[in-house]
């Protein structure tokens, strides 16, 4: 009689596999827990004490609530345009509802802008858009916005030369940017340039794919360099009738979150003699880049600490600056994360009304 195969081992194996990823999990919350208990209730209350701080939120006037109220709407509004551009037959109604969900994800849930994709892929799988074009649009505005962040802090060090004025940290991120622009940038025209490299990047991408998969135990992937080919056709087809409005939206997405910011310090009194434009941008582009890293979800913690520390090096009031960065972090996360949960709970009701809408 044929005996059956052992499988005692393989399951070991999974269960042992199962509880490495476990405990690297609850390490990795842990550290973002410790960095968001240890930045509200150490590192900021030594900057300035939350009372002080909150006398000077209470002597907000109607006048500039409105202003930072306006300030936020704006910001909301163009999170929507870059989709629009790299999907067509998505409307803003849809646009909208999708990356507020895929936003306020990334705000309860770690593995920063991964989930965000994978939120946006589902949604638009199961409002019937096809897998190509999804996939299309989730890498185009992905990498739009990655390259924006990255370009930013090397224009805001320039900004500041220009101005006579230096920081070591800001030269260091920027140059750093710098170097990881021009390898990203460059990769990515030359996949777009030549069908041969885009089958060779695929290809390696692939192998590599593979080889960590199977140091998880997981399965080979589907896809190799033939993919990246036909994406490249895909993306230049697309990149060659809409790059201009891609750009312009990805750009507006990104600079009104600025605003935000811009408008919560000068409505808390932290003047220009204190914090320039040039140097509460330099501030927010570093922050911003440094943000993004998913060692706390959005950041909490990581941009406060930030954001204070350069604005209070720069010459702002310690209370003023704390005070609007708080609110700032508060304009920036909390509308998104409301409206990202009801969009959550409703997206399917947001369904293209026809099935031409959503080829």
């Amino acid at each position: 009689m044929t005996q059956p195969a052992p499988v005692a081992e393989p399951v070991a194996a999974e269960k042992a596999a199962s509880r490495r990823f476990s405990w690297k999990r609850w390490a990795g919350g842990g550290l973002g827990l410790a960095v968001i208990i240890g930045t509200f209730a150490f590192v900021l209350p030594r900057v300035a004490d939350y009372r002080d701080v909150w006398a000077v939120v209470k002597q907000l006037s109607w006048p500039e609530i409105g202003a930072l109220a306006g300030a936020t709407i704006l910001n909301l509004a163009t999170y929507a345009p870059p989709w629009m551009a790299t999907l067509p037959g998505l409307r803003f109604r849809q646009a909208f509802v999708l990356t507020q969900a895929s936003t306020a994800s990334t705000f309860v849930l770690p593995g920063g802008a991964a989930v965000g994709m994978g939120v946006s892929f589902g949604m638009l799988r199961g409002w019937g858009f096809t897998g190509k074009p999804v996939t299309l649009a989730i890498a185009l505005t992905g990498a739009w916005n990655q390259l924006a962040m990255l370009g930013f802090p090397i224009i805001a060090l320039a900004l500041l030369t220009l101005s006579n004025e230096q920081n070591a940290l800001l030269q260091t991120v920027a140059f750093i940017g710098v170097a990881v622009f021009a390898i990203a940038a460059g990769a990515f025209a030359a996949g777009l340039a030549s069908a041969r490299i885009a089958d060779w990047v695929g290809d390696k991408a692939a192998q590599l794919a593979n080889w960590a998969f199977r140091i998880v135990h997981r399965g080979a992937v589907t896809w190799d360099g033939r993919s990246f080919v036909s994406f490249r056709t895909d993306a230049v087809g697309l990149l060659a009738r809409r790059w201009h409005v891609l750009t312009l939206a990805t750009l507006a997405g990104q600079l009104t979150v600025f605003i935000v910011l811009y408008a919560c310090l000068r409505v808390f009194d932290v003047s220009a003699g204190e914090v320039s434009l040039i140097e509460a941008f330099a501030a927010w582009s570093l922050v911003r880049l440094l943000g993004s890293l998913p060692i706390t979800p959005g950041g909490i913690g990581v941009v406060e600490v930030g954001l204070t520390t350069a604005l209070v090096g720069f010459g702002g009031d310690n209370a003023e600056v704390v005070a609007a960065v708080l609110v700032y972090r508060f304009l920036t996360l909390v509308p998104t994360l409301v409206l990202g949960l009801a969009a959550g709970a409703t997206w399917r009701r947001h369904r293209p009304k026809t099935e031409a809408a959503a080829v």
